[in-house]
Order: C-alpha cells, then sequence, then structure tokens
C-alpha cells in the first residue's frame, strides 16, 4: 500500500481538483462545477489539479478528452502538475484493491444485472439504484462463478459536514448495501479509482456538483479502510432545465463554446450566488477572472438546484 498512501509534497497545502468524464464535451452544468473548485482553491492560493475520469472506457469518446482541454485553456483555467488520466491509472487501483482483498474487506458476487433488477427482495436506494441484498455476500452460490467483486459495508453511519449542504449523514448498509469496487467486464469501479486518485493528487478539498453527494459517503468509507486523508468536500447545487431534470450529456446539454467565455464565465458566477456586478458582464475574460478570485465566498453559494434563467 505505500505507493496508494504515500503523501505528497504538496499535500498539506489547499488542493482542489476538477475531474470531468469524457463521455461528451463540456456543458454549462460542468462549468459550474470546475468554475467552484477552481475559485475555492484560488482564492485560497491553492493548488488546483485536472483529472480526466476516464476510468469507464466503454462511456468515452474518441477525442473528447482533448476537447476539455482546449475548452478548459480557451475559458482561462490554469491547472497545476500535469493531467491525470484515470485509463492509466489501473495498477494503482488494482493495489488498493489487492489490500483490500487481503484484509477481506470484499467480496465476489455472482449476480447479474438482470438477476438483480428482477428481485423483489431489493429496495430502492434515493438515487434510485437497488440496494445490494446480500446475496453473495456469505458465499457463492453452489455452481456460480464470480463475475464482479463487492466492497463489505457494516451497520455504521458515515457523517461529515459538507460546506454547502450541511451535515450528511448515510447508513451504507441500509441505504446502499455491499458495491461494486471490481465490474463484471474488469474495470475498476468509480467509487474506488477516484478515492485513489485524490490521494494520489494531495487533494485536500473536494467541490463538485450535488448529484455526487450520495457517493460520498462510501468514498469515505473506502479512504477509512485503505488508510488515506479524508478530504473536505462541498457539493454545489445542480443546474436544472425546466423539467426538473438535470443539466447533462443525458438531456442534451448544449456544449459549451470558446467564444461564449465572458458570458458563461458571468452565468456561472451568478449562478453560485457570488455577488457579480453588471457591469462586469462585458469584462475582459481575465479581469471577470480576477474579480471571482478575490471575491470569491463558499457561504454565498446556493444549496438547492436551480434554473439558468435568472442568471444570464
Amino acid at each position: 500500500m505505500s505507493s496508494v498512501c504515500a503523501v505528497p509534497d504538496d499535500a498539506f497545502r489547499y488542493c482542489g481538483r476538477f475531474a470531468p468524464s469524457p463521455s461528451g464535451p463540456l456543458h454549462l452544468g460542468s462549468l459550474i462545477a470546475a468554475v467552484g473548485s477552481y475559485l475555492d482553491a484560488r482564492h485560497q492560493s491553492g493548488l488546483w489539479r485536472l483529472r480526466i475520469d476516464d476510468v469507464d472506457q466503454p462511456r468515452c469518446q474518441t477525442g473528447a478528452s482533448d476537447d476539455i482541454l482546449r475548452l478548459l485553456e480557451a475559458y482561462g483555467f490554469e491547472w497545476d502538475g500535469e493531467v491525470l488520466y484515470q485509463s492509466r491509472r489501473t495498477a494503482s487501483y488494482r493495489e488498493a484493491f489487492a489490500y483490500l482483498q487481503e484484509t477481506g474487506q470484499v467480496f465476489p458476487c455472482a449476480c447479474t444485472r438482470s438477476e438483480l433488477a428482477d428481485s423483489s427482495m431489493m429496495a430502492l436506494a434515493s438515487d434510485g439504484a437497488r440496494i445490494y441484498p446480500g446475496t453473495c455476500r456469505n458465499g457463492l452460490p453452489a455452481g456460480r462463478e464470480p463475475r464482479a467483486w463487492r466492497l463489505r459495508v457494516d451497520e455504521a453511519a458515515i457523517r461529515f459536514v459538507d460546506a454547502v449542504q450541511g451535515e450528511i449523514a448515510q447508513h451504507l448498509a441500509r441505504d446502499v448495501g455491499d458495491f461494486v469496487l471490481l465490474r463484471a467486464d474488469g474495470l475498476f469501479a468509480y467509487q474506488l479509482a477516484t478515492v485513489v486518485d485524490d490521494a494520489a493528487q494531495g487533494v485536500t478539498h473536494v467541490v463538485r456538483g450535488a448529484d455526487l453527494l450520495i457517493s460520498t459517503p462510501r468514498q469515505i468509507l473506502l479512504q477509512q479502510l485503505l488508510g488515506l486523508p479524508v478530504p473536505h468536500y462541498a457539493h454545489l447545487p445542480l443546474v436544472i432545465n425546466d423539467a426538473g431534470e438535470k443539466l447533462s450529456k443525458q438531456t442534451r446539454a448544449t456544449a459549451l463554446q470558446p467564444a461564449q467565455a465572458n458570458v458563461a464565465l458571468f452565468a456561472a458566477l451568478r449562478f453560485l450566488g457570488q455577488a457579480v456586478p453588471q457591469e462586469m458582464h462585458g469584462a475582459d475574460l481575465t479581469e471577470l477572472w480576477q474579480w471571482a478570485i478575490d471575491h470569491w465566498s463558499m457561504r454565498r453559494v446556493p444549496q438547492h438546484n436551480q434554473t439558468l434563467a435568472n442568471f444570464s
């Protein structure tokens, strides 16, 4: 576990990160997450890392990673160090997984998706996913082969204070169940990859969208089991459309364009509750960034999801 748990040189300096998935182009919802994490880091003279979360290769689009980097540069983002690609980090995930195997924290599971979907024993979690009923927890059924590997969760509740959403508690056994770390297709799950990578990059503060809030207790549990630092968390409100749906690639969110940088950044700042003066609407991009860094306040960020209608 030495490489997984190694403490980076800058571990005691504020370090944030942005970790987009290259499943398509960035949209305004992505920009708001990037802006919030960037400003929180730069306002505190901290580092800001960039990671491409391409661990789920089947969902990645060819060329999307390069497009994301070009767009971030066009919008004036400056990251510290090299870009980290999860697709090149399999050995680190394997090492962390092996440690969890050695300590008895994971178990093989033979259940197929269709079996789990048809199970009348499975309750629904708050995100709509089915809660694993523990079918293989105490051993594989006779004649079955393992497909995936799951983390064994206990009855304890995970609690933390989110800088935007306040006190959060989740009872993992009741609300999530034993969750997958190594998928049936041989890929490591997002939950394990992001925990290992946050530690490797020295991330001290995770600022991201509220859609990932439900994942945070699982990641904190993994951090505890692997002996990794637990970052501070802040989950920003989501941009939703008129139907109440999260702005995303699945809801056909409009891709950002380089020429939109000033207008989009201004809208993102307003959405995040920052009191940017109206006269800054047509400001030079460098000037707008400097104003935003100087005046950033996490306390002004609203908790609830909103549409963009009133922030342009």
